[in-house]
């Protein structure tokens, strides 16, 4: 449909936008939960998240869900692993130390995408993409800067696994999306995040008000732009994949403002704008070399390690 490189690439970049957009909308609903705490909101979700998988795997392949999974070999089970990983140690990390250290943290991931994209896909990286990559990280960090704790390092450490398990799941997504559909990673990914969030959320708690609210946040703001991700990175770079994601955070306290009736303080507004101010001038000045050194394969019979594809 899209054939030219420039249209796939900008449709990319959108659909992922519109990916950060459903992501950001985790922190507004849970604030309207009644009973459920971190442990069980992960494990519901996951667990909702891994139904509407399910779904539509089971209507993809003739009823079976499983067939898909078994079919997908390492690379699948791999990027299960890493789909697991972000849908846990995001909660994991919150219990531990501060919504400030965990997003400090996180605004290292277009680094340790752009790092891992050159060492294992040589994808290059512009200058002007270098600028956006430092320019987001310190908005992050000035919208951060006022809460932001030397303790509770255990949790910044959890927290550093979702950055990097982004930028290997993005590069598997890439090196096999054109021999291997990956959609059923994200179902692997959701099952291994209720099997590790189970015992710690037990005894389950959770009124049906916010079963009902877990259920809407697993479909829709987990799977629905999971799947959206495998498709769009196909066009991106890993550091683009990781920079656009960073919407999820200059979003989230806009929904919370919004929804929740959360103060926004003038850091939040100054570092969100440097974020925004960072992704145009991106998508605006950069080359992007790296697309033309990463091809995306058109046929199932590319060699692994040619394709290209899309969080959180």
């Amino acid at each position: 449909m899209f054939a030219h490189p420039k249209a796939s690439h900008h449709r990319a970049v959108l659909l992922l936008a519109f990916c950060a957009l459903l992501w950001s909308t985790a922190g507004v609903v849970t604030r309207h939960l009644e009973f459920a705490d971190s442990f069980e909101v992960t494990f519901w979700r996951s667990l909702s998240c891994a139904a509407a998988v399910a779904l539509v795997l089971a209507w993809r392949h003739g009823g079976n869900p499983w067939a898909p999974v078994r079919s997908m070999g390492w690379p699948g089970l791999f990027s299960g692993a890493m789909w697991a990983v972000m849908f846990t140690c995001f909660m994991l990390a919150l219990t531990r130390t501060s919504v400030a250290n965990t997003l400090l943290v996180l605004s290292v991931a277009p680094l340790l995408a752009a790092l891992v994209g050159r060492l294992l896909l040589g994808a290059r990286v512009g200058a002007a993409t270098w600028g956006a990559i430092v320019a987001a990280g310190a908005g992050i960090a000035w919208m951060a800067r006022e809460n932001v704790t030397a303790d509770g390092l255990e949790g910044m450490a959890i927290a550093a696994a979702v950055p990097l398990a982004m930028a290997l799941n993005v590069v598997v997504l890439k090196r096999a999306r054109a021999d291997v559909d990956l959609a059923p990673a994200v179902l692997v990914g959701a099952v291994l995040s209720c099997a590790a969030t189970f015992a710690p959320a037990w005894p389950f708690t959770a009124s049906a008000r916010d079963l009902s609210l877990l259920a809407g946040l697993g479909a829709f703001q987990l799977a629905l732009p999971c799947f959206l991700m495998i498709g769009a990175v196909r066009h991106l770079a890993p550091h683009e994949v990781a920079l656009i994601g960073l919407l999820e955070v200059v979003l989230g306290p806009v929904w919370a403002w919004l929804g929740a009736g959360e103060a926004m303080s003038a850091a939040t507004i100054q570092g969100g704008l440097i974020v925004l101010a960072a992704l145009a001038a991106d998508a605006l000045l950069a080359r992007r070399p790296e697309l033309r050194a990463v091809p995306v394969a058109s046929g199932p019979g590319a060699a692994a390690g040619t394709g290209a594809s899309g969080l959180h």
